[in-house]
């Protein structure tokens, strides 16, 4: 049996980043493993979507290093940055599909415009695409047609049409019910297992961050307060963790956010 330690696929170093002269993300060392879905969550406001713009390369920290596949952002070439993103897919919070394209035309777009693939090779991939997310035959309807759930899941499959080595989950189940919150778990534990993919999932939804998580790390005002197993989280001894957790009205987190915090959250910087 070997004893060699998970390969990271993911760094931060002691990431620091500042917005206006205030510490959104506060000197957070978070390794993300090869193969592993990893969950980060907080409440609003706590630096989820900082974290993940950073780790896509979107935000550069003030102070540390983020690292993706062995290379600092900091120090690729454009032509580096852009072959590393390459290798990952995004799942945003609404699908962000093309309303004017047709369901197989949004999965298509990156295989046209990042490979030299055969239209026929690529109506294929576009069929097995949607397969894979449960959506036989659904490339003709246009987005308008989908539900939200459908949508969440064609933007899922445009996320793996150029078979990523990682997948960014951006509040996958935000504004889903709960048989469509039920169906997106269980395709983020599905493509895990069958892609072999790394996934990193930024929510607050508990019940899906247990469903799906190999480990979790718990965001406090820009700090790494828990990381670990889901069990380890579960029976945390951090008063905050647990009312994070159980969704306590009491505890140490305040329920007022400042309007500077609120408003950050607002444009999507935290």
């Amino acid at each position: 049996m070997s004893d060699k330690s998970p390969e990271s696929i993911i760094e931060l170093r002691g990431v620091t980043k500042r917005f206006d002269g205030r510490t959104v993300i506060n000197a957070v060392t978070l390794p993300i493993l090869r193969g592993e879905t990893m969950v980060i969550m907080g409440s609003s406001g706590c630096g989820k979507s900082t974290t993940l713009r950073m780790m896509i390369g979107d935000y550069h920290p003030d102070e540390g290093e983020v690292r993706i596949f062995g290379k600092s952002w900091a120090t690729m070439s454009e032509t580096e940055a852009n072959d590393v993103r390459l290798r990952f897919g995004i799942l945003f919070q609404s699908g962000a599909l093309l309303n004017s394209m047709t369901v197989g035309e949004n999965i298509a777009l990156p295989m046209r415009e990042h490979t030299d693939l055969d239209e026929q090779v690529i109506r294929i991939m576009v069929k097995m695409k949607l397969e894979l997310v449960g959506l036989r035959d659904f490339e003709h309807l246009m987005p308008a047609q989908l539900s939200g759930g459908m949508k969440k899941r064609v933007g899922l499959a445009r996320a793996i049409a150029l078979d990523p080595e990682i997948l960014f989950y951006d509040e996958p189940t935000a504004g889903l019910d709960p048989i469509a919150t039920a169906v997106t778990d269980e395709l983020i534990r599905d493509l895990s297992k069958k892609l072999g993919v790394t996934s990193v999932v930024v929510t607050h939804d508990m019940g899906s961050a247990f469903r799906i998580a190999d480990r979790m790390a718990v965001l406090y005002r820009g700090d790494l307060i828990a990381l670990g197993a889901p069990d380890t989280i579960r029976n945390s001894g951090d008063a905050r963790v647990k009312q994070f957790i159980e969704g306590l009205a009491d505890g140490p987190i305040p329920l007022r956010q400042s309007s500077k915090d609120y408003a950050a959250d607002l444009l999507g910087q935290v």
